[in-house]
Order: structure tokens, then sequence, then C-alpha cells
């Protein structure tokens, strides 16, 4: 099984010149020829603005669904008006919307049996949304502290399970060296405020990977030369 990736190798891969134009096609596409993930973040104002940070709503089902996933019509229903929805405001009460991954208060939401843990298996463990789609939604609504996850960067990544606890790890590391790599970029590609640093960290790898990732027996994305040995 391959070892995830170390700090040096994501920080090359971030400062490659194809980051920061990557970041611009996915978020400042034009038009009819944009990533639809692009408005993610930014659809109807954010899932985690006050008003609405711990209710499920239909823009924030939309927003998902820009991430090419889609949650059949009965799980949408039941998030928005039913038991389901009622459970997963619950959790989400207990999850601030300001925490982020990689600070000190981030670990005790994240851990096994934390809010946002409670709140993913909750999702998770719900006939027909599943693990990437819970990491979606709740990457919505709390997108400072999880970080959208699916196939293709988990193979970029080379991570399995404890993927959370791991990039928190990562964020720490070096005196916050890829927190502040990530916000620099950030700044060249001149996001939209409400992209959170980890979506700069997932968009660049997905962009990176999606070509090349494999449905099964993928070998991980290729390093850049510098760091392959």
């Amino acid at each position: 099984m391959r070892q995830p990736l170390t700090l040096a190798e994501i920080l090359t891969v971030l400062a490659a010149p194809k980051s920061v134009g990557d970041l611009r096609s996915y978020f400042h596409g034009v038009a009819d020829a944009a990533y639809t993930g692009g408005q993610f973040d930014v659809l109807g104002g954010g899932g985690s603005r006050p008003e609405v940070a711990d209710t499920v709503t239909a823009e924030d089902l939309i927003g998902v669904e820009l991430l090419s996933v889609t949650i059949r019509s009965g799980r949408r229903l039941d998030l928005l008006e039913g038991e389901l929805g009622r459970e997963v405001s619950a959790a989400l009460a207990n999850i601030p919307t300001d925490v982020a991954l990689g600070e000190d208060d981030a670990f005790a939401y994240i851990v096994d049996g934390g809010a946002a843990d409670i709140a993913w298996r909750l999702l998770r463990d719900t006939p027909g949304i599943g693990w990437v789609t819970a990491g979606k939604l709740l990457a919505r609504k709390r997108p400072k502290l999880v970080p959208v996850y699916d196939h293709v960067v988990s193979c970029a990544y080379g991570t399995r399970s404890g993927f959370w606890a791991w990039l928190h790890g990562t964020l720490r590391e070096d005196g916050g060296a890829l927190t502040r790599r990530l916000d620099a970029l950030h700044r060249e590609a001149e996001l939209p405020a409400a992209v959170s640093r980890l979506r700069v960290l997932d968009v660049v790898f997905w962009m990176r990977h999606r070509h090349a990732h494999l449905p099964s027996g993928c070998p991980g994305m290729r390093l850049p030369a510098s760091v392959e040995g």
C-alpha cells in the first residue's frame, strides 16, 4: 500500500505554475466552459452563513450536486423536512463555523466521536448517501473544517481512512507551511473569500489527477521529477 504524500511532496505540487492556472480555470472559467464545482462554495452566499449554518437547505443540495454526486429525491426531502434533517441540524449546532482544520481547537471536532465525526457518520450511514456525499455536504456547511474528499483526491494523496486527522496534522507541520502556501495560492488566483484553503488544496489535486485516475488499480498521482527521487 502506498504511503500518503509527505508535506514536502504536497508543497512541491502546489508550487508548480500549473496550480494557479488550474485554480483560475476552475473558479473563474468562462460561463459554459467553467467547472460547475466552482460555484459549490459561493452558491446562495455559502452554506455556513449565520442564518442557515445549522440547517440543510435546497441550495446546499444543489451545491453538492455541482460536485458530481446525486442525492435521490426521497433523501433530499428527508434532509430538508424530515427526521434526518433535524438530526443533522442538531449535530451541526455543535460545530462552530469559524474553527479551521489545523487549528488547536479543530481536532476535538474531527476525532472519532467528535461533533463533525458524528455528523459525518449520521450522513454516511444513511442508505443512498455514502461517505463521499456525506463529506461534500459537510464541507458545504463547515468549509473551514471539513475538506471535500472523493476517490480521485484520495488516490492523489495516497490516503484512505483517517483523512481528516492526517490533513489536520499535515497543516500543522513545519509551523503551518502548508497553510501559508494555500493562502498564498488563494491570493494569487484571486479567489472569492468564501473559498476555503481546504478547497484550494482539493481543487489543485483534483485538477492534477482527474484525467489520469483509474477506477481501480490506480498507481496514484505522478509527482514532479524533483520529488520522485
